[in-house]
């Protein structure tokens, strides 16, 4: 791509001021707010700062006009939002994030009443649940009738000025601080004002939050506020933050149009509208999304915007059935809007026309909101928590803000400031004056309709708009720039790697969803050398932020290391001396493991990491898998422990992936047990799917799983399954059986997954026939690789091999110190 590289840090003074913190909130919306106020409750001696863009009532969450989603109603459950969740998000939801969401949901949405949000109640004073776009169920909650994010903003600034909790007002956030091991330290600023604490300065920090909101203005025409920039986000990859599933914005579809000429911030027109029963026409008055979807104007908004899109001349949303009492009390906000643009909803038609609205991707975050860098963690639009895959179901977005914010809250850990380091990252700013330019091509090549044509044009017209004839100097103006064409140039390389159309992101070019090629995750991150972009299979991403990981390698370390550390390196190796190292291959195999070795090295003081390949792929004998560099000590200390677990879960991925060769074609499955060594659970699993396998249970509470002791104990199959189904009656029931007269009783109480244990070739042949897809059939034991074929060939769906992760071999992987 042509242009200068993008800066690695924004240009600007040396901080002038310093302030301190335990916690700084970088945002004011519901996702910020949320974690300042929880942490506060939970741990009250803690310093909590929040600095925010503009004055503490603005941001985007005050005009969210829909509601929040949340399961109050008896006739409605977790698991029907849940999968109205999934089935919106296309395939890339993380369903442990969406059950969160979903769980945890209601009970978040009660401590924002407690603290003096006030919602719409019917006449028998209960909340008032309505409908929109891709709910099955009647779940939202709203207050004014279109005023929710209005009312959710009051309430937490309220309650945030009663707790007394410091905020910084108009302060534009510019780039993290990290401590000589790449932790994060707090982050400069510029504040827009005056006072003692006017221009650039830092807040020092054990722990940076981001909640600075969407990118919306990378857009000609957008829903979000001026203020959304991409600072969030931008300032993450600067920071070297990985950033996930960028190409997924969602475009709203009805938003007020104001002509052709119309840019910046325009008026929305909720979708609580339509969930009131208005529709949608073309010029000609016809209804068309009937045709389209099975929702029909309550369809997913990637379908709506899609359809309006596709259809020649203007659409409207016509609402005049509703009458102007019905407008007035229910949509006073809308009603206002229109009024104010010469249209009176209860007597014409709204105009409407896609427009910006949300970004379902952005920093990539695990369950409880930690980035890829220590102590940095990420909530609301601009972080990828998983729950929203492809496309945000409605009204989803806020609940997100206010569940993983109190997990973040949670999760913050009282901790020493860290003192940051000298950086030498390079830096740079580009023209301002670039902006309309950036908006427009990226609204024209990268917006609602993209192809590979529009989309390397949008690229090239963004790499020379990172050219400048004159030397730009540090200012808020130039600053927002740079933060909109480092987004945006991320964005549409995205757009332009994912050919396969998928949920907000629609390729003209490839018009289908393509499960086969594109069911995962675009990761980038921003280095030196230029965008490093990696494609990750969904469900296989590790989070080595999550506490079972991190509990490996502390107890790895402390293994290792003892009280006097690596006293031979100490005693060899003069303190100040560097060099870098290959990680490599001694034979070949399947790779799993390196995002843990990596973490090792850099827990270490590494400070520099390459990966070359990734987990899940397939090595040669001699091939560099990753580079380190850092202070020598550092490197040979974190040797043996990354290499123990490296070589150990490469050993699984490659015992696994010979597995799955030996069943190509078959359409059975090689699936692990818990047969796992103490503490290493999760890893050994995730080896086995980067493999190419597929997980069993993690824990005894995932799903029942009788076995033939339980039905001793129960006095048979059935006995056994009734009790496990009224005890349990929403977990999946899985039954060991040793015979075939035990699988039809199986059968015949509804078994979903029935294990044929011990069973001969001949019999498992047998056992297909009598269960002709009732169930699932799992064979397990005395499998073995030369003997895998034949069992697949019965039709069985899954093959046990608990010697997956008990007993394979270590991949032979060593670290070459260079020179």
């Amino acid at each position: 791509m042509s242009g200068p590289a993008i800066p690695l840090r924004l240009s600007a003074p040396e901080p002038g001021w310093t302030r301190e913190a335990d916690v700084v909130v970088v945002g004011s919306g519901v996702a910020g707010l949320t974690v300042a106020l929880r942490h506060a409750e939970l741990r009250p001696q803690a310093k909590v700062l929040v600095v925010t863009k503009d004055v503490l009532e603005e941001g985007s969450t005050r005009f969210a006009q829909g509601g929040i989603a949340a399961v109050l109603d008896p006739g409605d459950s977790p698991e029907e939002h849940l999968n109205d969740t999934l089935i919106a998000g296309v395939g890339l939801c993380d369903r442990r994030a969406v059950r969160a969401l979903v769980t945890e949901g209601p009970q978040a949405l009660r401590r924002l009443i407690a603290r003096g949000a006030r919602f719409d109640v019917t006449e028998g004073g209960e909340l008032q649940l309505g409908r929109e776009g891709g709910h099955r169920r009647d779940r939202i909650v709203h207050a004014g009738g279109d005023a929710t994010g209005a009312e959710v903003q009051r309430a937490l600034v309220a309650a945030l000025r009663e707790r007394g909790i410091e905020v910084i007002e108009h302060a534009l956030v510019l780039d993290l601080l990290k401590d000589a091991a790449g932790r994060a330290a707090g982050v400069t600023l510029h504040v827009m004002g005056e006072g003692a604490s006017d221009g650039v300065g830092a807040v020092r920090a054990a722990a940076v939050v981001l909640a600075t909101g969407g990118m919306g203005q990378v857009y000609q025409s957008t829903t979000n506020p001026l203020v959304s920039t991409g600072d969030g986000v931008a300032l993450a990859l600067r920071a070297g933050a990985v950033v996930r599933d960028l190409e997924f914005v969602q475009f709203h579809p009805t938003v007020l149009w104001l002509g052709e000429d119309a840019t910046g911030q325009q008026p929305l027109i909720s979708e609580a509208v339509r969930g009131e029963g208005a529709y949608l026409v073309d010029e000609h008055g016809a209804r068309f999304m009937t045709d389209v979807h099975e929702l029909a104007d309550l369809a997913p908004r990637d379908v709506v915007a899609k359809a309006i899109m596709r259809r020649p001349g203007q659409v409207y949303l016509d609402g005049r059935h509703f009458g102007a009492d019905k407008w007035r009390t229910r949509f006073p906000t809308i009603r206002a809007l229109c009024l104010e643009h010469g249209i009176d909803p209860a007597e014409e038609l709204i105009p409407v026309v896609p427009a910006a609205h949300y970004a379902s991707g952005g920093v990539r975050t695990d369950l409880h909101g930690r980035t890829s860098i220590p102590g940095l963690y990420a909530c609301g639009e601009v972080a990828c928590t998983g729950v929203h895959g492809a496309n945000r179901l409605a009204s989803n977005s806020l609940l997100e803000g206010l569940v993983f914010a109190e997990r973040i809250a949670q999760d913050i850990q009282p901790s020493v400031r860290p003192a940051p380091a000298d950086t030498g990252a390079v830096d740079g700013l580009f023209d301002p004056r670039v902006r309309p330019r950036i908006q427009a091509h990226m609204s024209r090549g990268a917006g609602v309709l993209r192809s590979r044509e529009s989309l390397i044009l949008t690229a090239k017209a963004l790499g020379d708009a990172r050219w400048t004839p004159v030397k730009v100097l540090p200012c808020t103006e130039a600053w927002e720039t740079t933060n909109l064409l480092t987004v945006a140039t991320v964005l549409t390389a995205t757009a332009v790697a994912r050919e396969e159309t998928r949920g907000s992101h629609w390729r003209e070019d490839f018009g289908e969803r393509d499960d086969e090629r594109w069911l995962g995750h675009l990761d980038v991150r921003l280095t030196e050398e230029g965008l490093q972009m990696t494609y990750t299979p969904h469900g296989l991403a590790l989070d080595t932020a999550a506490p079972e990981v991190q509990d490996v390698i502390d107890r790895a370390l402390a293994e290792d290391l003892q009280e006097a550390g690596d006293v031979t390196s100490v005693a060899t190796i003069p303190a100040g001396h560097r060099s870098a190292a290959d990680v490599v291959a001694r034979e070949g195999g399947v790779v799993a493991g390196l995002t843990v070795a990596e973490a090792v090295f850099l827990r270490l003081g590494a400070s520099r990491t390459t990966r070359l390949v990734e987990d899940g792929q397939r090595v040669a004998a001699g091939e560099v898998l990753m580079t380190v560099e850092g202070p020598t000590r550092a490197l040979l200390t974190a040797e043996r422990t990354a290499l123990n677990l490296l070589t150990h879960l490469s050993g699984i991925a490659t015992r696994t992936a010979a597995w799955v060769t030996a069943l190509a074609g078959t359409g059975a499955r090689v699936r692990d047990s818990r047969k796992t060594l103490p503490g290493l659970r999760a890893l050994e699993k995730y080896a086995v799917r980067a493999g190419g396998g597929i997980n069993h249970r993690m824990s005894l509470s995932d799903a029942a799983l009788i076995k033939d002791n339980h039905v001793v104990a129960a006095g048979g199959v059935g006995a056994a399954f009734r009790a496990v189904r009224e005890r349990y009656p929403d977990l999946p029931v899985e039954v060991e059986v040793d015979t075939l007269e035990q699988l039809r009783e199986a059968l015949a109480e509804g078994a979903e997954v029935v294990l044929l244990d011990n069973f001969t070739v001949e019999e498992m042949a047998h056992a297909v026939q009598i269960t002709k897809n009732q169930a699932k059939l799992e064979a397990s034991g005395g499998l073995t690789l030369e003997t895998a074929r034949d069992v697949a060939e019965t039709g069985v769906d899954y093959l046990a091999v608990g010697a997956l992760t008990h007993s394979a071999p270590a991949l032979d992987i060593a670290l070459d110190l260079r020179g």
